[in-house]
Formats: C-alpha cells, sequence, structure tokens
C-alpha cells in the first residue's frame, strides 16, 4: 500500500469562489484561536485536540458565520494544531505559528465526504460539503481510495489536492547503479555520461520576473496598483514552481525505470544556501556573490529533486542512498587520484597524474556512484601533497596513508 496525491486546478464560480474564501478564513481563525488559547493556558489546563473540539461545538452554537462553515474543516485545522505541538515537543519543529492570510489559504475535508464525478474528456467534478459541484480540470486518472481532500489558493488560482491509497506490490529491484551529481551549471550529471539541465524558459521567466519586482518598487505602499503588481510577480514565481517541479518529476521518472541505485551526495542544501551578510560587528565577505551563488543553488531544487526521486525509486523497488561529497569533483575516476589542480574550469578536468580527461560533473558522478561500495574506496585519496582526507563521517580510518620509507603504502 502506498500513499499518493493528486492534483488538480479548480474552475470555481464567482459564488463558489467568495465561499471557498469563506472556508479558508474560518478554518484560518479557528487554527489561530487555538494556538492561542494552547499557548496560555495549555500547559497549566492540559489541554489538547478533544476539549479543543468541545470549544469549538460551543463556538459554532454561537456564532453563525463559524457555523455556515464545514465542521470536518475546522476539525482538521485543530487536528494540524495538534500534530504541530506534537512535534514541536519531540523536537522535530518549532513553535507552532498563527497562519496567515494570503500564505495558508487552504482547508481539508475527509475523504468520505468529498464525491468525484467524470463530465467529459478533460472535465470533472468534485462535490464539498456546503459549496457543491465545483469543476475540475482533468488531467490524469484518479486511483486508488480517497483518504482527504485539501483545496488551496495560490498565485494561479484554486487547486484541491486529494491523497490516495494504492494497493501496490513493489517489484524486484533493478541491479543497475547510478551516480547523480547535483550541480550549478549542470543541474543534474549522470555516472552514465548524461547531462540533464533546467528548462530554458525558467530564464526567461526570472528575467519577467526581475522586470516585475521593479515595477513593484515603484508603486506606493499600499496602493491597488502595488497589489496588481505583486501579484503578477506571485504568478511568474508559481510558473518557475511548476517549470521546475515538472521537470524533476520527469528525470526521476526517467532514473527510477532504468536503475535500481541511486547514489546520492549528502548535501547540506540549507547550510550551502545560508546568507553571508554575518552581523553588524564581524560583516561577510563577498555577500552579494554568494546571494547569486544561493539564488542558483535554490533555483536548481536540489532538496525537492532528492524528495521526488526517494518515493519513486521505493515505488519501482529501488532505493536512494547518499555518499559523502568531500573531494568528489577533485577524485580523478581513472586513477583515483585527488588534485584540485585537475579540475581546470567548471566543465573540464584534466588529471595531473595519469592524464585522464572528461566533464568534471561526470568525474564527480562516477566517483559518487563507487563511493556507495564501500571496498572501492581503497582507490581514492592518493594526493599529489600529503594531507589527511577522510571521505566518511563514520569512517575512522584515513583514506589518504602517508608513503611507508619504502615508497608503498
Amino acid at each position: 500500500m502506498i500513499a499518493r496525491g493528486f492534483r488538480f486546478k479548480l474552475d470555481p464560480t464567482p459564488e463558489q469562489d467568495a465561499l471557498l474564501r469563506q472556508f479558508a478564513g474560518v478554518c484560518r481563525l479557528v487554527y489561530n484561536l487555538g494556538l492561542e488559547q494552547r499557548a496560555t493556558w495549555g500547559r497549566k489546563h492540559r489541554i489538547g485536540y478533544v476539549s479543543q473540539a468541545a470549544d469549538l461545538t460551543r463556538l459554532r452554537a454561537e456564532f453563525d458565520w463559524i457555523r455556515a462553515v464545514s465542521v470536518s474543516c475546522q476539525q482538521q485545522a485543530l487536528r494540524d494544531l495538534d500534530r504541530a505541538f506534537q512535534n514541536f515537543f519531540a523536537g522535530r519543529a518549532s513553535f507552532p505559528r498563527p497562519r496567515k492570510r494570503g500564505v495558508n489559504d487552504s482547508f481539508r475535508f475527509p475523504g468520505r465526504e468529498v464525491e468525484t464525478k467524470r463530465l467529459n474528456a478533460k472535465w470533472s467534478a468534485v462535490r464539498l460539503p456546503k459549496i457543491g459541484w465545483v469543476k475540475v480540470r482533468d488531467t490524469r486518472p484518479l486511483r486508488g481510495a480517497l483518504k482527504n481532500a485539501t483545496v488551496s489558493l495560490d498565485a494561479t488560482g484554486w487547486h484541491i489536492s486529494l491523497a490516495c491509497e494504492i494497493e501496490h506490490d513493489a517489484p524486484a529491484p533493478r541491479p543497475e547503479s547510478v551516480g547523480i551529481d547535483r550541480g550549478v551549471a549542470t543541474t543534474l550529471a549522470l555516472s552514465t555520461g548524461e547531462m540533464m539541465r533546467l528548462p530554458e524558459s525558467l530564464e526567461r521567466i526570472e528575467a519577467q520576473k526581475r522586470k516585475a519586482q521593479k515595477v513593484v518598487a515603484r508603486r506606493k505602499r499600499g496602493s491597488n496598483r502595488r497589489r496588481r503588481a505583486q501579484a503578477r510577480v506571485a504568478r511568474l514565481q508559481a510558473r518557475q514552481a511548476r517549470i521546475r517541479r515538472d521537470f524533476h518529476h520527469r528525470a526521476t521518472l526517467d532514473i527510477a525505470r532504468r536503475f535500481g541505485v541511486a547514489v546520492l551526495e549528502d548535501l547540506n542544501t540549507r547550510g550551502m544556501s545560508a546568507s553571508a551578510r554575518g552581523t553588524v560587528a564581524e560583516p561577510g565577505r563577498n555577500v552579494r556573490q554568494k546571494a547569486g551563488l544561493n539564488r542558483v543553488i535554490l533555483n536548481a531544487g536540489w532538496h525537492l529533486f532528492a524528495t521526488i526521486l526517494a518515493y519513486k525509486m521505493e515505488e519501482r523497488g529501488g532505493q536512494v542512498v547518499s555518499v559523502p561529497a568531500r573531494f568528489t569533483s577533485q577524485t580523478c575516476a581513472a586513477c583515483g587520484v585527488v588534485d584540485a589542480r585537475s579540475r581546470e574550469s567548471q566543465a573540464r578536468f584534466v588529471c595531473v597524474s595519469c592524464g585522464h580527461t572528461g566533464h568534471t560533473d561526470i568525474n564527480a558522478a562516477v566517483n559518487i556512484e563507487r563511493r556507495w561500495n564501500t571496498p572501492s574506496l581503497r582507490m581514492e585519496g592518493l594526493h599529489q601533497r600529503p594531507c589527511e582526507v577522510r571521505t566518511g563521517r563514520d569512517l575512522k580510518v584515513s583514506e589518504n596513508p602517508r608513503p611507508s620509507g619504502r615508497g608503498r603504502c
């Protein structure tokens, strides 16, 4: 049994659009009221989901505009709050923060209260409690048993995400393995010699977005013109996100169908994209250059790629493993010599020891694949200059032994 989500775009009428916004606002209010109640009295009175659900019943009896919204959506908001506090007390997340309009415009229904039907080849409809049948742009068939439905609003309009459980038996994994190097100039480089890059349309949209951001800066704060300019920037960002996600889905599906093991570098994306601004007492250096690098890293979506690849590989019986990232781009894939001088440029690798030439990212991908197989680590670490190198976090023995007196390692 596997869980999968199916996201579709809604086409509500003006009356349904107003109801959807009302549902999102009331559910956001219930969440924030519950958060304030637990933050103020939760520890003293041991407030949890059960007691807050009882308070919700009394609140609905007092206010008609709250009772007009489905109680299931409001209960789901309280369940989200309870889960957020559980994650906080377990140390998995920070203290829950209030939900904001324009950011958290969403609500959820249990699957038993939602129905779907097919209208024609391009359109379907979904029935939501107290809202009615809403048209849905049908882009792919729905599979499995429906568990819940989440309605959300972004810059491109209303969407619905249907979470389903699908009966699935994973096949036997394929014997082939592949190393994947995630980079900046080349988004993905495989150990097989293939290279994948983000679509060029992202750069065109980025240029349009920068022009739109300049327009926002010239508009008066609080004006309708500024609000419309901000909406245009948000739509362009949403288009970029869709294009990037589509690229990752296509790339990961191709990899999952062809290989049984995908080897990635263990990258700390959050740390790599952190700001170099520093503090007033100790300001950072090359702040603008680092900010540009951070934008490129985040635009490539390294973490998103790893997340999508993991579940696609698992669905097909494969697995995703991570290996240390140190010196993968400085190690020769032919002889194992590690030297920074071998990397002549961003794309060209020429080994100073054996003369092996190739693309830097592909050379790194080959090293990444080899590091998954522990015995092959012995061929790495032959630096031209003596220094201690560790290519594994849990490895106690140095992989760069100093030469003995007889000229042998």
